[in-house]
């Protein structure tokens, strides 16, 4: 099983961009979907998931910005990025919760003032 996430690119502040997680093959009993990034020389974060059935949690910076949603029919979720600032600048990575973790490669988003 693979995770391909895409959408990631330059933009600059207050522009917005669209993130697509997909997976290489239908995964079952997913509990969780999930957005991390890791900014320049920091760890790893949560900015958005969503848990079984239907509960999204957010990381406070990026509340009232960003918008993770999914596909139902398939295994496919988003992250709507709003209002883009440059402190949004990282590698996001989407994971998988099932049977175990599902990690994708990475996709860079790079903001610019």
């Amino acid at each position: 099983v693979q995770l391909q996430a895409s959408g990631g690119g330059l933009v600059q502040a207050g522009e917005s961009l669209r993130l697509l997680c997909a997976a290489s093959v239908r995964i079952f009993g997913v509990n969780r979907m999930g957005w991390y990034r890791q900014p320049p020389g920091k760890q790893r974060e949560l900015v958005a998931a969503i848990t079984n059935p239907n509960s999204t949690n957010y990381a406070d910076s990026v509340k009232g910005r960003f918008t993770i949603s999914r596909d139902n029919a398939k295994t496919t979720f988003y992250l709507q990025m709003n209002s883009l600032k440059p402190e949004d600048t990282a590698v996001y990575y989407c994971m998988i919760a099932a049977l175990r973790d599902f990690w994708g490669q990475g996709t860079l988003v790079t903001v610019s003032s």
